[in-house]
Order: structure tokens, then sequence, then C-alpha cells
């Protein structure tokens, strides 16, 4: 019987004690219920309440708030703006800083909004609230399911383009005016402080050089994005921490993490609310991105910087606890608990001075960031260690994998003032073609890229041509001299063999030897509609290169392109059924047979223009 007792008690105690440590680590985890909500219609004119954000440190501090009134679809349909006056010796310091968007609003122990919007440049700490219902709301509905793949066309000129640049659409984060005479789209409207705008959301950049964010700036701020260099290495790769009750409360500080590494880009706010593992921060847009999926973590303020113009923020990210899954015109919306994927990058730099150097870091994969952030990684890469002022020659060389596909290569050359900025974006225009591409089961495992620097220009123009005969049978060869003007004014020259393929037709032929793009413009492929991850690759892998010259040779004839895949030579029962006015697209058509298409071998030039000259084939 005492046994039976004993064993009873020991499985009770058992029992108790396990539920009592895993309740603890439930409700560490997910146990922390939201606070109490105030309707909207319930804020009145004239109501006092106060605000929670972080000034120093983790500590979240109280300031006065008194409510002004609300201004109703100030934001958009259905999205009004409550109206407010800070008060307490933080505020009227820093007034309204970037960074303190989403810092909660309370009147009577009761969430009534996030501090999300201010008026530049007011002589009193103004600002805009947003509604916490409405920024509930907009994440309750369920999200749609990410539409599948549709036929896009891709120009070959834009996989050719030296140069790629963030396209931010310049109203992404743009309100509507408030009690303004002037027009909505005036630039006089934020030095005139008639509207209302998003509290610029501080990006804090480490391990980045200021020269290198100069560059980006002016796009960045298009979207109300205020970027910020700071001092330090880059944040650290750290495991998912678990949260705890303590874990992004309202008016905590919380980074969005774009990447991290040797370098790091983090975007600052303040959590609004938490109610269990759902957060809810910014109460505006930071990108407008929609569905997305980026580290969300922990930060402390080192600094907030009092500035006449914009004072900020300056957070450092600490652990990752969770993933931002939404980005939407009222705010911000993240999980605790989740990890998303990242982009592994490798940038090695071989400089002009024989070091290598070797830079870390990984990216969220988003179509528009993760370009940006590879981007941004490159040329910060190159830039410090190398010549800001004067010519180099850069070599590019590297891949981008992709699970269950052929890898994307990436290889060019650039020489001149700009070759840095034209080297880091070679990898960005793949990535960014691959990305959008949307198509199902597209899995991205990493970036690896090599930059090699020499100082000096190697740029060189193409001035003439010449052939040993302008007649010729198939399967012969034509040789060609090329005469290349360097820009120091030397003419060097390159012979190059030309064999004429054994099954061309008699007649007459167009023999061009000229640089990628160029040679491309004369292609009867312009652009094409990819129809799988792994056509896309095998025609990013296939683009011609700007920085070698080509031997294309062409004739006249009747036929058709169909997606990357020119069709000579159609018949014209064919032609006819293609072209029948009840049937459209897929196809259009061509006036061009390729007869030779290769590539002549690099010499230390990178080489522009183009030359052509008319061959006829004999019998």
């Amino acid at each position: 019987m005492q046994k039976i007792v004993r064993s009873v008690f020991a499985a009770v105690f058992l029992a108790v004690f396990s539920a009592s440590m895993f309740g603890q680590t439930a409700s560490a985890q997910s146990s922390v219920a939201g606070p109490k909500i105030m309707p909207l219609t319930e804020v009145k004119e004239g109501a006092r309440g106060v605000a929670r954000t972080v000034f120093s440190g983790t500590r979240s501090e109280e300031f006065g708030v008194e409510i002004l009134g609300i201004v109703p679809g100030a934001v958009g349909p259905h999205q009004d703006m409550i109206i407010g006056r800070l008060s307490g010796a933080n505020a009227e310091r820093t007034f309204v800083f970037a960074g303190m968007s989403g810092s909660p609003v309370y009147v009577d122990g009761k969430l009534i909004g996030a501090i999300a919007y201010s008026f530049p440049f007011a002589k009193e700490p103004i600002c805009g609230i947003t509604p916490i219902e409405q920024m509930i709301s907009i994440f309750e509905r369920a999200p749609q399911p990410r539409p599948a793949a549709s036929a896009r066309a891709i120009s070959i000129a834009d996989l050719q383009a030296a140069s790629w640049q963030p396209k931010v659409p310049s109203d992404l984060n743009v309100s509507g005016p408030v009690m303004s005479g002037m027009p909505m789209n005036s630039k006089m409207m934020a030095v005139a402080g008639q509207t209302f705008v998003p509290i610029a959301t501080p990006v804090t950049f480490t391990g980045i050089a200021q020269t290198t964010l100069d560059v980006f700036a002016p796009e960045l701020m298009k979207a109300g994005i205020l970027p910020v260099a700071s001092l330090g290495g880059g944040g650290k790769i750290t495991p998912l921490k678990r949260a705890e009750a303590t874990t992004l409360l309202g008016g905590d500080s919380v980074v969005v993490q774009l990447a991290r590494g040797d370098i790091s880009i983090a975007a600052a706010g303040t959590v609004t609310m938490r109610d269990n593992t759902k957060i809810y921060a910014f109460g505006h847009p930071y990108f407008g991105l929609g569905s997305t999926n980026l580290p969300m973590a922990e930060s402390h303020v080192v600094v907030v910087v009092p500035n006449a113009n914009n004072s900020f923020k300056m957070a450092v990210a600490d652990s990752a606890v969770g993933a931002m899954t939404q980005d939407r015109a009222t705010g911000i919306y993240g999980t605790l608990g989740e990890m998303p994927k990242m982009m592994p990058v490798r940038l090695k730099v071989t400089t002009s001075r024989g070091r290598n150097e070797e830079i870390k870091f990984e990216t969220g994969i988003d179509d528009f960031l993760s370009p940006l952030v590879v981007n941004v990684g490159s040329l910060n890469s190159i830039a410090a260690h190398e010549r800001g002022i004067g010519d180099t020659t850069i070599t590019v060389k590297g891949e981008i994998a992709v699970r269950g596909e052929d890898t994307v290569r990436i290889e060019r050359r650039f020489s001149g003032p700009q070759a840095s900025a034209f080297a880091a974006s070679a990898p960005a225009v793949p990535l960014a073609a691959l990305l959008k591409s949307n198509f199902d089961g597209l899995d991205i495992t990493g970036v690896d890229l090599n930059f090699s620097v020499v100082e000096g220009s190697k740029v060189a123009a193409l001035e003439r041509i010449a052939v040993d005969r302008t007649q010729v049978r198939a399967g012969e060869t034509v040789a060609a001299t090329l005469f290349i003007r360097t820009d120091t004014g030397r003419l060097v020259s390159q012979n190059v063999n030309i064999v004429i393929p054994a099954d061309t037709p008699a007649g007459a032929m167009s023999l061009m030897i000229g640089d990628g793009t160029t040679v491309q413009k004369d292609a009867a492929i312009q652009q094409f509609v990819p129809k799988s991850t792994a056509e896309l690759i095998r025609t990013l892998n296939s683009t011609k290169r700007p920085d070698l010259l080509y031997v294309y040779a062409y004739k006249t004839t009747a036929g058709a392109v169909i997606g990357s895949n020119e069709m000579p030579n159609l018949p014209p029962s064919m032609l006819a059924t293609m072209n029948n006015d009840r049937t459209a697209g897929g196809s259009k058509p061509s006036t061009q047979k390729t007869i030779i298409d290769q590539v002549i071998p690099a010499n230390e030039w990178v080489i522009s223009g183009s030359q052509t000259i008319a061959i006829e084939v004999i019998r």
C-alpha cells in the first residue's frame, strides 16, 4: 500500500513539476496578452495620455501626449490619423525623431495607436498617430496566396546593363496633404511643413563606408529611409533567441535586419504592441513590400541625436527573435519564434597590390532588397581597398547557386573611372532577374563573387576591320584583322580566323564584328519570355558580354522567334498559320537567320564598337 501511495505521490509531483517548468517556458514564448485597446470612436480631442519609446539603452521611457483631434482619411481610404502633441523633457529635446515610428500611445491605460507621422520643420513636437484598430485589422486579413509566375518579357539589353539602380517608387510613403493650400505634388510641400509625412526609418549601415552610402542614399530617401553610417564592425550572425515574457513589448526598440555578418544593414523602429507571438510596429510602411520574410531582432539604442532637420535614433541589433512577415500601409507585422531563410554571400577582392580580402554576410531573400544589399556590399568591398578617384580595371567572376538548377555564371570586365560601380552591379542584375521571375520552387542557396582589381584604364575602341576576301565558299575560312585604338591613342591589331559553316547557303551575308551590346542590337532576339527557371538561367548564361567582341554573321530570311529560340527558314504554310488573324502572341516574325555567332577570345583591352562587311557565299 505504501509503495502505491509513494508511486502516486511521485507521479503527481512529476506531473506538477513538469507542468510548471514547461508551462513557464511556453508562457515565456507566447502567453503575453496584448494591452486593452481604445476604439477610435472613443478617442476625444483634449484627452491626455502617455507614449513609450527608448531614448537610450533598452528600457522604454514615458512621455506625455495631448490629443489635438482626428483627421479622417488622412492617409488613405478608411485610414485615419490622430493628431497629438508630445511633452516631456526628452520629447521636447528631440521632437519627433527617426526611429520613433511605432511608439505606442495610451489614454486611460488603453492603447489608441502608434506615433508614425510628423510635420517637417515643425516648431512644436506635433505627431500623427496611426489608430491601433487599423493596424490590427489590415494584418488580420489572411494574406493572398502568392500568385503563380506569369509570363513576363525580359529585355536582353537589361541583362547586359553595366549598372543596376534600385527603383523605389517616389510616392511609396507619401501621405495626403493636411489643410494645405498647395498642390499635393508641389516640391514646396515638405519644406513648408504643410503635410504630414511618415517618420523616416533610420537604417543603420555598419561596416559600410560613408562614400558607399552616399551612392545609394538618394533612392533610399525617396522611400522615407534615413541612411545612418555607424562605426564599428558588422552585426554578428547569431542563432534565433527564444522569446521571453519581456521580449519586444510595446515601446521597445526593434530592428529589421536586411543583412548581417561582416556588414550589417538594419532598420530601426519601435514596437507598438505584442500579443502573444504577434508583433505590431512602425505604424507606417517600411518599404511597402507586402508579404516578406526578414529577421526581426531586439536592439539597444546608443543615442538619439537631436538634429534641427531630422533627429534620429542610432540603434544596434542584438539577438534575432523572430521574422517580419508583412509590410503594409499601417505598419509592419512579425512573429516571434520564426527564423526566415537567409541567402549567404561571399565577396573576395584581390586588390591592385596583390592582397586578398574576404567579406561574408547573409541577407534576406526579397526581389527588391536582396539585389540592393548585394550591390551595396560589393561596392563597399571594392571601395574599402581601392582608390576612390581615377581609372581602374576590374574583372568580376562568380556564380549564383540555385538548388536543383545550373549555377548562374557571372563574368564581366569593366574599365575606367566608374569601374567600381559597374562591377558592383554585375551580380545585382542577374539576381534581380531571378527573384522577380517568381517561378515556383526557386531556391537561391548562395552568391559567390571574386573581384580582381588593377590600376589604370584598359579602354579601347574597334576602329576598323579588314578581311582577306569578300567572296568565300561554305566551309572555307576568312582571315580578319581587327584594328583597335586604345584610349592612349595607340593602334593595335588582332587577327581572327572565321570559318564559314559548311551548310551555309549561297548568297549575300552580313559579317559583323563588335562588342556584345552592339551585336545584340542587330540580333533577332531582343527580349524573351522565360517559361521556367532553367530557361531563364540558360539565357542569363548565354547573354553576350558587353566587354567581349563577337563575330556575328547573318542572312536575310523569313522566320520567327519563339521565346528565346530563333527559328529561321520556316515554310510559308507555318508562317501563315502563325501570322493569321485568329492567333496572336507566343511568337514574332524574324527577318534574319544567324549563320555565325562566336566569341573572340579576350585580350588585355575592354573593347567597344562594331564594324560590318558584306560577304558573298559562292558555290
